[in-house]
């Protein structure tokens, strides 16, 4: 097998053909524009889904095989589920954000993981109209990219800098119910952003623009695709993704699904606010 810094380069340059694909559709460049949106599990699915989602596929399996790896992306993963016979696995999100996409706010991202025996080991988050790809690979930290340019991504600040209660929390345009209401609410952070894409909110935590996301399922919960990627690019980075117990996620498990509560953070007050998420949403049910 390659080493993963080879694979690493495979995937970033896959990225951006796939961010160059999802603008052309984006921006109205693409032959086939006139899309449908059509819904899957109340979820939109576009054709620049499903086409990027075969174009991820084809170019890591010409140039990886599927004999060393396995592939699972959200727009074929019940034909893919449970038949990899391999502890290497790919995570994919051809479009992570397409309600964002399709309303034009512009928060939406390429996601591309590998995963070895349940953890992320490699990483690419592309952000189309911001120009910037994110990669990391386990242990060897975070870097950023553009056309131009690359370089190491470190998440700094200092510990004194800000109060819990100045922290900015990135939340969902979308996906909200009445227990993450009562966690926003309740918490003692006073600043929000609405951002889109998983991969979208993570970037404005190394970026630095926010501090914290939480994500907590109700009917739904986000799918290992939405979250194995930008992890590790925040956690190479300096940043922290657990549960709210603290526990590490799991991905290519039996369940697809990541259930509970989870927290994002740049570390500062990561484990002091998963113990207050944990103690409120006891109060809520109780």
């Amino acid at each position: 097998m390659k080493d993963l810094k080879e694979i690493l380069a495979i995937a970033r340059t896959v990225g951006w053909g796939a961010a160059k694909i999802l603008q052309s559709y984006y921006h109205g460049t693409a032959k086939d524009v006139n899309f449908d949106v059509q819904y899957k599990q109340n979820e939109p699915v576009t054709v620049a889904d499903v086409t990027v989602s075969r174009y991820i596929l084809q170019e890591l399996q010409a140039a990886l095989g599927t004999q060393e790896f396995a592939y699972i992306s959200e727009e074929t993963y019940k034909s893919e589920l449970n038949q990899n016979t391999t502890d290497w696995v790919w995570i994919i999100d051809p479009l992570d954000g397409t309600r964002d996409f399709i309303e034009k706010t512009g928060d939406y991202a390429v996601h591309i993981a590998l995963v070895k025996e349940h953890r992320p080991v490699l990483a690419v988050v592309v952000i189309p109209e911001t120009g910037k790809l994110y990669y990391a690979i386990k242990d060897a930290g975070t870097f950023v990219e553009t056309r131009t340019d690359s370089h190491p991504l470190q998440i700094s600040f200092n510990q004194t800098s800000k109060r819990l209660e100045d922290l900015t929390i990135v939340v969902s345009r979308s996906h909200r119910n009445q227990r993450l209401e009562y966690l926003l609410t309740h918490l003692p952070i006073t600043h929000q952003k609405s951002v889109g894409s998983v991969g979208c909110k993570i970037a404005t935590i190394l970026e630095q623009q926010a501090d914290i996301y939480i994500s907590l399922s109700g009917k739904s919960a986000p799918k290992d695709w939405d979250i194995a990627a930008p992890e590790l690019i925040l956690t190479e980075a300096g940043g922290k993704f657990t549960h709210f117990d603290g526990t590490a996620l799991q991905y290519n498990t039996e369940d697809i699904s990541q259930w509970g509560g989870l927290l994002a953070s740049n570390d500062q007050y990561h484990d002091k606010l998963c113990q207050e998420a944990e103690k409120l949403l006891a109060q809520f049910e109780t």
